[in-house]
C-alpha cells in the first residue's frame, strides 16, 4: 500500500521540481540583469560576458560538488546550502561599488555554484520518481528553468527601471525570493524508497535500448560513448550560450526597441523552456538518435538565420533565429539527463549527471569568444560565422551515423547487403570505438 501511494503521489513532487527550477533559472536572464551594470560602472561587453561564462562554469562545478557532498550532508541540507549561496550571491552583487573582481565572486562564483547545486540535486532527486518517463520528467523541470527568464527576467527589468527601486533593490529581492524558495524546497524534497513500485517504461517505436547496467563516474568517463556525446553537446551548447549572453543587444541591433528587445529575451527563454519539454517527449517516443539529429538541425538553422538577420538588419529573421536558438539550447540539458540515465544507469545518476553537465564549461567559453569577436570587429557576423561552423561540425557527428543506418536499411530493402552496409555493420576500428560495448549489449547502443 505504501508503494502504491508513493507512486500515485509523485506528480506533486514533479511540480515541486518545476517551481524550484523556475526560480533558480533567473541566472539565464543575464542579458537583462547586466544592463544597469553597464550604465552604473561602464563595464564593456567582454568583461560582462566573462562573468556569464564564470557563472556557467561554477554552475557545472556546483552540480559535481553537490553530487558528492549529498552523501555526507544529505539531500535537504544540500538544497538548503544551495539556496543560501544563491541568495548571498545576489545580495553581495547588489552591494558592488564598481569592482569586477567582486562581481565575478558574488555572481559568477556564488550564484553560479548555488544554482548548479540546486539544479543537479533537485533534478536528479525528482527524476528518481520517474524512471519510466525520464525524458518528460527532465523536460518539465528544465522547462521551468528556461521559463524563468521570461517571467522573472521581465519582472526584474520593470523593477530596475522603476523610480525609487533600482537595480540594487532588484538584485536583493531576487536573492531573497530564490533563497526562500530553495530553502522551502529543502524541507519538501525526498527520494523514493527501495520498495516503491513504478510503471514499466513503454516500448515505443524508435527507442533504442540502453546498456543495461550501472556505471560509476570513473567507468563512464573511460567509455568512448561518453566523450563523443560530450563533444556533440559542447558544440550544441555553444550557439545557445552565446546568444543568451547578448540576446538583448542583438535584438536591438536588428531593429527592436528597448522594450521589445527585453520581450524577445523572454521569447528566447520560452523557446528554451519549450525545447526542454519537447525534447523530453521526442526522446521518449523517437529515441536518442533522432532527437540528436533534430537538435543539430535546429542549431544550424538558428546560426544561419541570425547570421542572415544581422547581415540584412532584419527583425523578423532575427526573431526566427532567436526562437530556433532557444529550442536548440533547450534540448541540451534534457538529452544530458535522459542519455545519462539510459546509458549509465540510475544507481550513480547524481554523480554521473553532475559530470555530464560539465559540458557547459567549454560551451560557455564560446560566449566569451563571441563577445570578444563582437567587440574587436564591431559586428556580429564573425561571431555567427564561428557559431555556424560549430553547428555544422555538430551535425557531422550525427549525419555520419544516419547515413550508415540508411545504407543498412537499403540493403535490407534490396534483399542483400550493400558494400557500404557491410562496412557499417563490420567491426572496423572506428565502429568498434563508437560502440565500445560489453558482449551483452545491443548493437544499437551507439549513442549517436
Amino acid at each position: 500500500m505504501v508503494a502504491q501511494e508513493e507512486k500515485l503521489n509523485r506528480f506533486p513532487k514533479l511540480m515541486l521540481g518545476f517551481f524550484s527550477m523556475l526560480f533558480a533559472g533567473i541566472i539565464y536572464a543575464w542579458s537583462i540583469l547586466k544592463s544597469p551594470l553597464v550604465d552604473e560602472f561602464g563595464w564593456n561587453p567582454s568583461e560582462l560576458a566573462f562573468n556569464f561564462t564564470l557563472s556557467l562554469c561554477f554552475f557545472c562545478i556546483g552540480g559535481v560538488f553537490a553530487s558528492f557532498i549529498i552523501k555526507v550532508i544529505k539531500l535537504r541540507l544540500t538544497v538548503m546550502l544551495a539556496g543560501v549561496l544563491t541568495a548571498a550571491g545576489f545580495i553581495l552583487t547588489a552591494a558592488n561599488t564598481g569592482s569586477l573582481t567582486s562581481l565575478y565572486f558574488s555572481y559568477g562564483f556564488m550564484c553560479g555554484l548555488g544554482v548548479g547545486m540546486a539544479y543537479n540535486t533537485v533534478i536528479s532527486s525528482i527524476n528518481a520518481w520517474y524512471p519510466d518517463k525520464k525524458g518528460v520528467s527532465s523536460g518539465v523541470m528544465m522547462m521551468g528553468f528556461g521559463l524563468s527568464t521570461l517571467i522573472f527576467g521581465n519582472i526584474a527589468n520593470l523593477l530596475i527601471n522603476m523610480d525609487g527601486f533600482g537595480w540594487r533593490n532588484t538584485y536583493i529581492a531576487l536573492g531573497i525570493a530564490i533563497g526562500a524558495v530553495l530553502i522551502a524546497t529543502s524541507f519538501l524534497i525526498s527520494t523514493p524508497g527501495p520498495d516503491t513500485k513504478f510503471p514499466e517504461a513503454g516500448k515505443k517505436a524508435g527507442n533504442e535500448p540502453g546498456i543495461g547496467r550501472d556505471f560509476t563516474v570513473i567507468e563512464m568517463v573511460k567509455r568512448m560513448s561518453f566523450w563523443k556525446f560530450f563533444v556533440f553537446h559542447m558544440l550544441l551548447g555553444a550557439v545557445g550560450s552565446s546568444v543568451i549572453s547578448f540576446a538583448m543587444d542583438l535584438s536591438m541591433t536588428v531593429g527592436a526597441g528597448e522594450s521589445l528587445a527585453a520581450f524577445l529575451v523572454g521569447v528566447l527563454a520560452v523557446c528554451n523552456g519549450l525545447g526542454r519539454i519537447l525534447t523530453g517527449l521526442i526522446f521518449d517516443s523517437l529515441g536518442r538518435k533522432r532527437t540528436l539529429f533534430l537538435a543539430a538541425v535546429t542549431n544550424i538553422t538558428a546560426s544561419a538565420a541570425l547570421l542572415l538577420a544581422v547581415s540584412m538588419v532584419s527583425l523578423p529573421i532575427g526573431i526566427i533565429g532567436l526562437c530556433m536558438a532557444g529550442l536548440g539550447y533547450g534540448s541540451n540539458p534534457t538529452m544530458c539527463a535522459g542519455f545519462t540515465m539510459e546509458f549509465y544507469g540510475r544507481q550513480n545518476f547524481n554523480q554521473n549527471f553532475g559530470v555530464m553537465i560539465l559540458i557547459l564549461i567549454p560551451s560557455s567559453f564560446f560566449a566569451t569568444l563571441s563577445n570578444y569577436l563582437l567587440q574587436a570587429t564591431g559586428s556580429y557576423q564573425p561571431a555567427f560565422l564561428l557559431l555556424l561552423g560549430t553547428a555544422v561540425a555538430q551535425e557531422v557527428l550525427t549525419v555520419q551515423q544516419l547515413c550508415g543506418l540508411a545504407l543498412v536499411l537499403a540493403g535490407v530493402v534490396l534483399g542483400r547487403p550493400t558494400r557500404a552496409g557491410r562496412l557499417v555493420g563490420s567491426r572496423t576500428p572506428l565502429r568498434s570505438a563508437l560502440d565500445e560495448r560489453p558482449a551483452r549489449e545491443s548493437s544499437t547502443c551507439n549513442p549517436l
